[in-house]
């Protein structure tokens, strides 16, 4: 009987991570630190023995070549990290709650639009998790124009948050009540319900490449996000949220964040959130459907 054993793929060398760590900060603007080797062979050699490739020379002529479009973003999807649970840093969806929903439910009642926007979103949880907290606040909320987009740059986790099936473990951070009343049990664990999910839009994104949607945002959730891009790239980011603020809007970042920009116009208005004064925009807005 003949066995065959998998080929382990060498190790990065020097050069190797030094090329690797350029691709991921002019693709995604994240910066790969050092002393990471053990993290990037952890991650990239499964893809390595996946396509069969011995080498990371090899494995980055691929990806910088024209057929490699596809590898790139697994590549990229590797070396991101993916940290969430539902309801993480509650003091924002008290805040959510108590001060920032109330009054957009109401403009929703009144006729008008609210657009809510999940940068980052991972696998969904965060955005299902202001989906709860709206649902709480308004029975009637499928009748409101209340919608949220939420984003990432991996496309397994757009995946995972269209699909919006999690394991049990994972709704231990849910108010029993709420996963009583969200969730339905499914073969391969627990559903969001419908009704949310069709509140939620997902789609891949890079936060660093040109964003397709022109109108306003009434929140923006950007958490433990920009703590893996350099300060120039973070200063650009936070620029790009504020101009896709409404006036009065919010934004919240996650707990080693903060906003510094010394031309930025937003406020603090709670830990690690922060808000646009409340006037008239200069230009007319548009929306994203």
């Amino acid at each position: 009987m003949t066995s065959f054993r998998l080929i382990a793929p060498d190790l990065p060398t020097e050069t190797d991570l030094h090329a690797i760590a350029d691709i991921l900060h002019r693709r995604a603007g994240i910066v790969l630190a050092p002393g990471k080797a053990a993290m990037v062979q952890s991650r990239l050699g499964k893809r390595l023995r996946h396509l069969g490739i011995r080498d990371y020379r090899s494995y980055l002529a691929l990806v910088t070549s024209d057929r490699g479009g596809d590898e790139l973003s697994a590549m990229i999807s590797a070396l991101t990290t993916n940290v969430t649970h539902f309801f993480r840093e509650k003091h924002h969806f008290e805040l959510l709650r108590s001060h920032a929903l109330p009054p957009l439910i109401a403009r929703a009642r009144a006729g008008g639009r609210v657009r809510i926007w999940s940068a980052g979103s991972s696998n969904g949880q965060e955005a299902f998790s202001i989906a709860m907290v709206l649902a709480e606040l308004a029975p009637d909320l499928e009748a409101l124009d209340i919608r949220i987009l939420a984003t990432d740059i991996d496309p397994r986790m757009i995946a995972c948050g269209q699909e919006a099936i999690y394991d049990r473990p994972l709704l231990d951070t849910v108010p029993p009540a709420l996963r009583e009343r969200f969730f339905r049990p499914v073969p391969a664990g627990f559903q969001v319900i419908d009704s949310l999910r069709r509140m939620v839009t997902f789609r891949e994104l890079n936060l660093h490449a040109p964003w397709p949607m022109k109108g306003r945002f009434s929140i923006i959730f950007c958490r433990n996000v920009v703590i893996y891009f350099d300060p120039e790239a973070q200063a650009r980011l936070w620029a790009r949220f504020e101009d896709l603020l409404e006036p009065g809007g919010w934004i919240f970042v996650g707990h080693s964040e903060r906003i510094t920009c010394a031309d930025s116009r937003l406020e603090t208005a709670g830990l690690t959130t922060y808000r646009l004064p409340d006037r008239p925009a200069a230009n007319g807005e548009t929306e994203w459907h």
